[in-house]
């Protein structure tokens, strides 16, 4: 912050928490959903992850600035400034979004470790619980060698999606066109968009942001805190390009190699045996990769963010082999009741869409108030953007919520 370092190498040294916080746009809850949108529609879907991604870019940028202004994140933020009652409610609930969060993530690296080494699923849960506990055991040493491993990770699943790029027969002007061309054909896609809309902003990543840059420097005066915001700002739409680029690849290898023949391939096993035949075997250990890293990557950050959710609201703090043990019992109590586990993954996002007004209205309530960021507060015009952006996605959030518990909408029918 004294400027002894200068230009993109003083960027770089500040750089790490939106990378951590893009994890949470590519974990497995992604993967169906997107493997649905490109196997049946091919690529006329490709602009509603776009908006997604812009959408999410707005918030994680909101929560970012949050942290770095207050030097608080959103959960101590929210103990400390709304009524008890309100408190232990939103705790609560953030608390079962953690753990769905978490029931995804362990779900979807295992089911990776399953298929790509022949293992029964509860051997790929015990492997991928191994390796995510022996993981968060480098967060006691500091914020950086986590945000590398986490940086590595995120660099592997997008290796693995460039390699299906240059393997799949992708029709690059008409992918071209998706991005670029609303289009809706039916009922069903509608119910996939708001899949892939409604799941994108997600409650744990929004905590965890501010968290994550509350204490990473300390700023003097409010010329640092404006440059840091601006450093997090950059940092936001880089971490978040990329993940939004590999949500697209997704979408894209999908189309490639599923429209023409099996549009009907919608859970992640189908996708790993389908994609053998049709690209070679290269292409599915490429998906299978990805989704292991997926998996393992976003179960470290979603216990992370549990983690500080339960110490930001009760000020209370486990070893984190209790949180880690607790919050993977649901993933083997699925398992073990014999749930189909993509199906579980789908429900999952469920309860992700019920617990996403929490964090996501809070954060709205405090980034525009001055009494809480003084002169950094955020303006109007971008507080109507956020607002617009909240509406989108809490309603169709309900859409989704309406379709899943088969309450009938008339712009659904048909």
């Amino acid at each position: 912050m004294a400027g002894e370092t200068g230009g993109w190498r003083r960027r770089l040294l500040f750089a790490g928490p939106a990378v951590v916080a893009s994890v949470a746009y590519m974990d497995p809850g992604n993967y169906a959903t997107n493997i649905q949108a490109g196997a049946g529609y091919g690529y006329q879907l490709l602009w509603v992850v776009l908006l997604a991604n812009l959408i999410a870019m707005l918030f994680q940028a909101l929560s970012a600035r949050l942290g770095i202004v207050t030097g608080r994140n959103l959960a101590e933020l929210s103990r400390d400034r709304l009524p008890k009652p309100l408190v232990w409610v939103m705790w609560a609930v953030s608390e079962v979004a953690a753990m769905a969060t978490d029931l995804a993530e362990f779900l979807g690296g295992a089911i990776g470790l399953s298929l790509l080494f022949g293992l029964p699923l509860l051997a790929g849960m015990a492997v991928t619980a191994i390796v995510t506990y022996g993981l968060l055991m480098f967060e006691g040493r500091g914020f950086r060698p986590m945000e590398l491993i986490i940086g590595a990770m995120v660099g592997v699943i997008g290796l693995c999606y460039l390699a299906e790029m240059l393997i799949a027969p992708v029709d690059w002007p008409a992918a071209a066109a998706g991005l670029v061309t609303p289009a809706m054909p039916d009922s069903a896609a509608l119910t996939i968009a708001v899949g892939i809309i409604g799941a994108t902003v997600m409650p744990h990543a929004i905590y965890l942001h501010s968290g994550l840059t509350q204490a990473r420097a300390r700023p003097r005066d409010l010329a640092e805190r404006r440059k840091l915001v601006s450093y997090s700002n950059t940092e936001v739409v880089c971490a978040l390009a990329v993940a939004g680029m590999i949500n697209m690849a997704m979408v894209i290898m999908a189309a490639s190699a599923f429209h023409r023949g099996h549009s009907e391939v919608a859970e992640i096993e189908t996708a790993y045996h389908t994609l053998t035949p049709l690209l070679g075997g290269a292409a599915a250990v490429a998906f299978l990769t990805s989704l292991i890293a997926s998996g393992v990557s976003s179960s470290v950050v979603g216990t992370m963010a549990g983690q500080m959710i339960m110490q930001g609201f009760l000020r209370f703090r486990v070893p984190i082999w209790l949180r880690r043990a607790v919050t993977m019992v649901p993933a083997f109590a699925v398992v073990l009741a014999g749930a189909n586990a993509t199906q579980a993954l789908v429900m999952s996002q469920v309860v992700l869409s019920i617990a996403l007004p929490v964090p996501m209205l809070a954060l709205l309530a405090f980034v525009g108030r001055q009494d809480v960021m003084g002169e950094l507060a955020v303006k109007r015009p971008v507080l109507v953007a956020a607002g617009g952006g909240a509406v989108l996605v809490l309603g169709l959030n309900f859409v989704l919520l309406a379709d899943f518990f088969g309450v009938s909408l008339p712009f659904l029918a048909g």
